[in-house]
């Protein structure tokens, strides 16, 4: 099969409202906390600078964008937050549920956007899409409604289909919320004949280790989840997928980039500059 990327744009806004607004000579200031590395969120963070154009503000004329990037640590993320919160930025844009949490944790006052958060409200971040309440507004992308369309689409792919392996990036979500999606895609693999195995993925070792365990088990296909962590591991990703002959299903485009079989998905940089919206 060639290489083909489905994209679907899945995005729930929540009450879109200017963080900023832009006064004459005014030089402003926007935090973005990143979980990853600036390498890994290029495409990312240039289609947030294009949003932030289309809405007249441009680094080097009227915009400072200050980045603190945790580099995979969650650990540091608190500590980069309140740091961003110290060099009074106007607004903070951060995404994934722990930057989300950090910055949150961080200030009451700093309007904080998230851009293309995974399940808000099963997280707790906000009481509602349509109602996020405090200092939080942005667009969600629900992932796990995502993740049980790519089953669909591997079963269709691979009728004969009967183990499938998903990748995933523990602590992107919150608690028990979290143990009940995932519960609930495994039930939508079993309905399909399916067998679901989790992987959870903190670092590079984790992907070879994981491939390792699923040429063992015969495995036929691989899902990897759209959680921020895993993105800088697409290209390792792709190229056991291939090196073992197994269909790997992603969920961004950057993942068919890198040689991933195929994804579905919703348009990521879509939504980052969306983001400048609010």
């Amino acid at each position: 099969m060639d290489r083909r990327t489905f994209l679907m744009c899945s995005l729930v806004l929540t009450a879109p409202r200017a963080a900023i607004a832009q006064q004459t000579g005014k030089v402003y200031r926007i935090g973005f906390l990143g979980s990853a590395n600036p390498s890994s969120w290029s495409t990312q963070i240039a289609a947030l600078r294009q949003g932030l154009r289309e809405f007249g503000y441009e680094e080097g004329k009227n915009l400072v964008i200050e980045y603190r990037w945790a580099e995979e640590d969650y650990d540091r993320l608190p500590r980069l937050a309140a740091e961003l919160v110290s060099q009074k930025v106007d607004v903070i844009v951060t995404h994934g549920t722990p930057g989300s949490r950090a910055a949150k944790q961080a200030t009451t006052t700093v309007p904080i956007v998230m851009a293309a958060v995974g399940e808000p409200v099963r997280s707790g971040l906000v009481a509602s899409l349509s109602r996020p309440g405090g200092n939080l507004t942005g667009n969600s992308i629900l992932e796990a409604d995502l993740v049980l369309k790519r089953l669909e689409l591997v079963k269709e792919v691979l009728p004969n289909v009967r183990l499938v392996g998903l990748l995933y990036a523990p602590g992107t979500q919150i608690g028990a919320n979290a143990e009940a999606a995932v519960r609930g895609i495994e039930d939508a693999a079993g309905s399909l004949g399916m067998q679901l195995h989790r992987f959870g993925i903190r670092e590079r070792n984790d992907v070879a280790s994981a491939f390792a365990t699923m040429v063992k088990e015969r495995t036929n296909a691989v899902i990897v989840g759209l959680d921020a962590p895993l993105v800088p591991h697409y290209g390792e990703i792709a190229r056991l997928g291939v090196q073992y002959r197994l269909a790997t299903v992603g969920g961004a485009k950057q993942f068919v980039e890198v040689g991933g079989l195929f994804a579905y998905g919703a348009n990521v940089e879509e939504a980052y500059r969306h983001a400048a919206v609010y």
